[in-house]
């Protein structure tokens, strides 16, 4: 499964991009991200790719979480946003 790091500083319609894609091939992707503004940059970045792919037919779905993750050498909390195709 493909992971992407989101940053404060990255950008939504980037991200948006690289989301729509992976799940434009039927497949899922990690979003993660670390601290409020990586959050917030995270989830416009999904909303942003959900009207990406709505346009094909398809239905994206978020399913947030914890994952642990190192940095440095230092053990962080990260939310981890699984983006993939939601099927009614």
């Amino acid at each position: 499964m493909e992971v992407l790091k989101v940053s404060a500083n990255s950008s939504p319609n980037s991200v948006a991009g690289a989301v729509a894609s992976v799940v434009k091939r039927g497949g899922a992707v990690e979003v993660q991200a670390i601290g409020a503004g990586a959050v917030n940059q995270a989830v416009k970045a999904i909303a942003i790719a959900r009207g990406f792919v709505v346009s094909t037919g398809r239905e994206i779905v978020a399913i947030p979480s914890f994952v642990d993750v190192e940095i440095d050498g230092k053990n962080k909390t990260a939310i981890k946003l699984l983006v993939k195709d939601f099927k009614f």
